[in-house]
């Protein structure tokens, strides 16, 4: 028997030590401090080792690409001034002058020539979305030339998030390679940082905080790129919804990236707090494993259920999502059956519309595969609260239908190692992209190839027909022919329940009103255009 301890009092030492914690993460802030409280870690500061939202927030503030994107969120320059199709499978980018890493040492052709081929290494996340990249050269002190093995209708795009490093800086501290994530390799960069960005690296924490201070010598200052005033940024990782919120109310922390659902009413009426909203430009899902032979633990020998079209068109007719966005969510998303939303360039608006909630029809599927008597499977997700909610909500109505589900949340550090390795049944999961449909479909549902392709495809979904028709959107140069591919793509992801497509949330943040953001539709607050009053 395990000893027992009372629970007051317990829950008062929790509450005290998540106070203390708070105080001395906050100690000497100023007015030109932005403390940012969120449920989550970045994980690495290794920029190429990670395809991660969670990351990407703080390091895109250290690290640079080639481009970037403006208030907006359209594509601009950023340490390439301008870029252009030489020949057809040649672009030049042109770099900008008098750009210096954070250690004062500048940012060469070299260094440009170095970081894209390292972002395309076997154990770089952002491999996946250089796809179609044949090589890359320097041209000479101020450019450098990327040679496609096709045409590439969407190259300057697959540069956004690919972070410019220095050469001589990966080579002294031995990590010209990206970290393995997934092995859980401990390098220099995972927790040290050289970039060029409007913000340097002063401290990380893992499961902490995150300090940052502004680079003096950015070339962004007194640009339209960037207006912001911030001395120091620092990234708290509070993971009570309550002890977020209750950060906030005492002025402990100054924005609140992920403010619990249940308490936006009340938020709202607070003239202390100022809320701010947009749609997200992601979609949450269901990956389905349709690769193993037998699925593990399911109680049927010898078969994967999710192999068979008709089962996973009965997990998706099992799900109520119009009552998760009700309740889970609070109101706060919109529940859809297109795997790309309206923000995404080829959304074809007669696929929001998902198959009916309708258990009968989904048991009756399951009848005519041959479950009758259903079968076990384990759902993981993340133990992110909302999302945690909305997984033991799905898991529940399954049951309904003869699908007993072990739901199983983690928290990320566990779960995308799953996603990425192919080694989860059943995984709920969002992905926020860019403006193009090319990046989020290559990503997510591509045969993998362990290296360019599927990187992020869970469930192992090969399709040869949906292969061909995502290499076309790639090389395909006219918009108009490229929209109807895209269009291609999402029905025959629909068709096929290649993927559930659950629903898009309403992204809000809550802050002191002094705080002034642009609020992008990734759920990134950029820190270059900050400004606290």
């Amino acid at each position: 028997m395990s000893p027992s301890y009372p629970r007051g009092r317990a829950m008062l030492r929790s509450v005290l030590a998540g106070g203390l914690l708070i105080a001395a993460l906050c100690a000497g802030a100023d007015a030109r401090t932005l403390r940012i409280a969120s449920a989550n870690d970045p994980q690495s500061m290794d920029p190429h080792a990670l395809s991660l939202q969670y990351q990407s927030r703080v390091v895109t503030q250290i690290y640079e690409g080639l481009v970037n994107r403006s208030r907006d969120f359209k594509l601009e320059p950023s340490l390439a001034e301008s870029w252009e199709r030489t020949a057809p499978l040649a672009w030049r980018f042109r770099l900008r002058a008098g750009v210096n890493f954070h250690d004062g040492t500048p940012f060469t052709a070299d260094d440009a020539v170095f970081s894209i081929e390292r972002a395309m290494s076997r154990t770089s996340q952002r491999a996946n979305q250089l796809r179609g990249i044949a090589g890359v050269k320097k041209l000479d002190a101020g450019s450098i030339e990327i040679r496609t093995a096709e045409t590439d209708a969407v190259l300057p795009e697959k540069l956004w998030l690919v972070a410019m490093m220095s050469k001589a800086w990966s080579e002294k501290n031995r990590v010209t390679q990206p970290q393995d994530y997934n092995a859980r390799q401990e390098t220099f960069a995972v927790r040290h940082a050289n970039g060029t960005g409007p913000f340097m690296l002063e401290r990380y924490e893992a499961d902490a905080r995150t300090v940052l201070k502004a680079n003096p010598r950015w070339w962004g200052r007194g640009t339209p790129f960037g207006g912001g005033n911030l001395d120091e940024a620092v990234f708290v990782v509070i993971q009570s919804d309550a002890t977020r919120l209750a950060a906030l109310a005492s002025k402990q922390v100054d924005l609140v990236l992920d403010p619990p659902l249940q308490d936006l009413p009340r938020l709202k009426a607070d003239p202390s707090i100022k809320l701010v909203s947009t749609a997200d430009i992601g979609t949450q899902y269901l990956a389905l494993d349709q690769h193993r032979a037998e699925l593990p633990d399911s109680g049927v020998s010898g078969r994967n259920p999710f192999k068979d079209r008709r089962v996973r068109l009965a997990v998706w007719q099992a799900i109520d999502t119009d009552l998760i966005v009700r309740q889970v969510l609070r109101g706060q998303g919109m529940s859809t059956g297109s795997a790309v939303s309206p923000l995404v360039e080829g959304h074809v608006a007669a696929l929001d519309k998902r198959p009916p909630y309708d258990p009968a029809a989904a048991r009756a599927l399951l009848k005519e595969a041959g479950y009758a008597d259903g079968f076990r499977v384990t759902l993981d997700c993340v133990s992110v609260s909302v999302r945690a909610a909305a997984c033991q909500a799905m898991a529940s109505m399954l049951e309904k239908v003869g699908i007993k589900v072990n739901f199983q949340p983690a928290p990320a550090a566990t779960f995308f190692p799953k996603v990425t390795q192919a080694i989860s049944s059943f995984m709920e999961f969002g992905w926020a992209p860019g403006t193009d449909a090319w990046f989020v479909l290559n990503t997510l549902l591509r045969t993998n190839d362990g290296m360019f392709s599927g990187a992020f495809n869970g469930g192992r979904y090969a399709n040869p027909k949906y292969d061909a028709l995502i290499d076309a959107v790639r090389v395909e140069p006219d918009l108009a022919r490229r929209r109807t591919l895209v269009g291609e793509v999402l029905r025959l992801i629909r068709d096929d329940v290649a993927i559930i497509p659950l629903y898009r949330r309403q992204h809000t943040w809550a802050m002191r009103p002094d705080v002034e953001l642009v609020q992008w539709s990734n759920d990134v607050a950029e820190l270059r255009w900050v400004r606290v009053r």
